[in-house]
């Protein structure tokens, strides 16, 4: 996969630009650059598919963030990792709703770049794992759709359907819901879904994971407050359970 794998990289400074398109192309990466977020969308619009963009935060026109949600337009799918010389929590968590995967603060470490990298890119292994086994039924119109008390989380097409409405999920909480839901009953740590599920390195903020519990609670809870699928367990992490006899994934 790493010698396939194709990144566009993102930054209006010239040097910085240089160095790393230099660095992942001899660890046999396919290296596309761009210096502005418009050019990298009009490469994106005339057919560009990368496996993985490094974005930058802070540049000149429509900057990092406003070019991530234009992108998750063009490419739902691809991940990204988001590159800044600024430690904004607020900035973090507001790319991860928009779907970024990673933020890394400049200056950062190679070695921690490239992990990241590799972690996103082995990720889809996980996710795609229990594919075979929907496709191997005879409803192949209907794959990755998880059903729980009246409710359908259709992860094929980012959706969470329920009798009076359907909720657009983003990349991010789609892969979060998925990793709660295969591991229905279980107590999951802030610490293996930064890991697990979004590639990050347990010294991330965890606000961020809940945050997007909070998001996800009012998509399926009927009362947010008073969850009961979205469990916290204290000082440890969450469990997801579905309503028994009432759960079945398709």
């Amino acid at each position: 996969m790493k010698q396939t794998a194709k990144i566009l990289l993102v930054d209006d400074e010239p040097g910085m630009l240089r160095y790393i398109k230099t660095l992942l192309e001899v660890d046999d990466y396919k290296v596309e650059t761009a210096t502005t977020g418009e050019e990298a969308l009009e490469r994106v619009e005339k057919g560009l598919q990368p496996d993985l963009v490094l974005l930058d935060v802070l540049m000149p026109g429509i900057d990092g963030l406003q070019t991530l949600e234009q992108l998750r337009q063009l490419q739902p799918g691809v991940k990204v990792i988001m590159l800044s010389c600024v430690n904004d929590t607020r900035k973090v968590v507001h790319a991860m709703k928009l779907g970024a995967q990673d933020y890394l603060t400049k200056p950062f470490e190679l070695g921690v770049l490239m992990a990241r990298i590799n972690g996103l890119l082995r990720r889809r292994e996980w996710f795609d794992r229990d594919r075979q086994t929907a496709v191997q039924q005879e409803q192949t119109h209907a794959t990755e759709q998880f059903i729980f008390d009246g409710k359908t989380i259709d992860f094929e097409n980012l959706e969470l359907r329920t009798s009076d409405q359907t909720v657009r999920l983003t990349l991010m909480e789609a892969d979060l819901l998925r990793y709660l839901v295969e591991h229905e009953g279980r107590i999951v740590s802030r610490k293996s879904m930064l890991e697990d599920v979004w590639g990050l390195r347990e010294d991330t903020d965890t606000r961020a994971i809940d945050n997007f519990i909070v998001r996800l609670r009012k998509y399926i809870e009927d009362e947010p407050a008073k969850p009961k699928h979205l469990l916290t367990v204290r000082g440890v992490g969450y469990r997801f359970v579905a309503e028994s006899g009432e759960s079945r994934i398709n």
